[in-house]
């Protein structure tokens, strides 16, 4: 008998549902909200708002994609954690109450550990090619910047992270502070094409063993803008795309400097990358170059599975399904979850 798992997420400002069956993805249907850009950040009331909003056209829609009725789903899978407390409040509500309608299992979901996961994803007609257990994971996002051993699906340890900002963030209040918009990677990642990612050079933090910082790189990007401006108030606008392709290769260069050192010192191999950033052009072709340089197996998440999307939940629900891993009804969100 086939296994069918609904995905929820709603752990930031996207409201995505995924159809799962059997680790295949039916559908995966993600509704996004252009209101935080004119903030220049995610603003948790609203996001909280949209996502009531969104929530049951999103989920019927996937299942009219899949082609399943609801009764024949397995369990509902849905992100308990880490993210904004109001927001992931509306995808817990609903996964609860759609578990208990249908009275089937509910299954909570690590929204980090689902990122990983989405290398385990299959879809038809795909070569559907996964890493071997275990492999390391460079998990990169807007919240979250972590170097992970994967022992199995559901058995991992964090042996690297940041002690502060997320590279994510660097990206973003970087780019804000040379006046790009929200979210500001993308946009640096564009304007970084066109520019020489040698123009500028930034101090790179000292952090000791496999942990990031990012926090000092960006106090020093702004303070070097400010005294720069000072001397030239053109100096910005003059310079956008080589201060872009600077910036994010020195990003860029302080996360690839760690996972070589991860991977020598747990001679792992098999090195994928996943969640938001990793869909930044420049952190994937830095990525495939050093996996030549020191003899990797690399795995790279398609473009659409890097973002908060609910086929990761999915497929994270599918393997706690089949270990009987579920919860109860009385299970509460968390805005910081570890694994």
């Amino acid at each position: 008998m086939s296994t069918i798992i609904l995905g929820i997420e709603s752990s930031c400002d996207d409201t995505s549902a995924a159809v799962i069956k059997d680790g295949y993805i039916l559908s995966n249907y993600i509704a996004n909200q252009d209101v935080h850009k004119a903030y220049g950040g995610v603003v948790p009331e609203l996001a909280s708002r949209a996502h009531q909003q969104n929530i049951i056209p999103v989920v019927d829609q996937a299942l009219k994609t899949a082609g399943v009725r609801k009764e024949e789903v397995s369990a509902v899978a849905f992100t308990r954690g880490p993210g904004l407390l109001g927001s992931l409040l509306v995808g817990t509500s609903f996964a609860k109450s759609f578990a208990l309608a249908m009275d089937i299992p509910l299954v909570e979901v690590n929204h980090l550990q689902a990122h990983i996961l989405v290398h385990f994803i299959k879809q038809f007609e795909k070569e559907n090619k996964q890493p071997e257990f275990p492999f390391l994971c460079l998990l990169v996002s807007g919240g979250h910047t972590q170097i992970v051993v994967v022992k199995d699906y559901l058995d991992m340890q964090i042996i690297g992270q940041t002690i502060d900002d997320a590279a994510g963030e660097a990206f973003d209040k970087c780019a804000k502070v040379i006046g790009l918009p929200y979210p500001g990677g993308p946009v640096i990642d564009k304007n970084a094409k066109l520019g020489n990612k040698e123009a500028f050079t930034f101090n790179k933090p000292k952090i000791k063993d496999l942990d990031y910082s990012f926090s000092g790189l960006k106090t020093s990007f702004l303070y070097f803008i400010r005294d720069e401006m000072k001397k030239d108030a053109d100096f910005v606008k003059n310079n956008m795309n080589d201060l872009c392709a600077s910036i994010q290769y020195t990003i860029i260069d302080i996360l690839m400097e760690k996972l070589v050192l991860a991977s020598k010192q747990t001679g792992i191999k098999q090195i994928a990358v996943a969640g938001g950033v990793s869909a930044n052009s420049g952190l994937r072709n830095t990525f495939i170059q050093e996996a030549k340089k020191n003899g990797w197996e690399t795995f790279i998440p398609e473009f659409k599975f890097t973002t908060d999307n609910a086929a990761m939940i999915g497929i994270t629900g599918y393997y706690k399904y089949q270990n009987k891993e579920f919860a109860a009804q009385d299970i509460a969100p968390v805005a910081r979850f570890v694994y």
